[in-house]
């Protein structure tokens, strides 16, 4: 009885031992000494965006990650500064809108003139094009 026991509870031991696999290769170790990929990570891309991917198109997305973290850093720094009452002085359009009368947030992007935010919109796809 007590050898069955003691097979038993090495028997239930052994599942708790990592599994034997063996060294996959995926497309993935082409990015593991770039910059950014530390343990115990590594290189991470849970999306899959870079499973067939050259440096090419590693580095454009990279590129693109930047400027983007930059983007969200300056509409953030306008949303402190716009918050904090410093506007700028004179008029949004002709009929004498000023900026003062903007409001902030979402609000504030609905009471900005049409013709206005169709040139916020043409300048960013201007600024995304290059």
């Amino acid at each position: 009885m007590k050898s069955a026991i003691i097979a038993a509870l090495i028997g239930s031991a052994a599942a708790f031992a990592p599994a034997q696999t063996g060294k996959a290769t995926t497309a993935l170790n082409a990015f593991e000494s770039e910059l950014g990929a530390q343990p115990p990570l590594g290189f991470f891309d849970p999306l899959g965006l870079l499973d067939d991917a050259d440096q090419e198109r590693f580095d454009r997305l990279r590129y693109v990650e930047l400027k983007h973290g930059r983007i969200s850093q300056l509409a953030f720094l306008g949303q402190i500064t716009t918050r904090a009452g410093v506007r700028l002085p004179g008029d949004i359009d002709y009929s004498g809108t000023s900026f003062d009368s903007i409001g902030e947030g979402w609000a504030g992007s609905l009471q900005v003139p049409v013709a206005g935010a169709l040139q916020i919109l043409a300048f960013v796809g201007f600024l995304e094009l290059g």
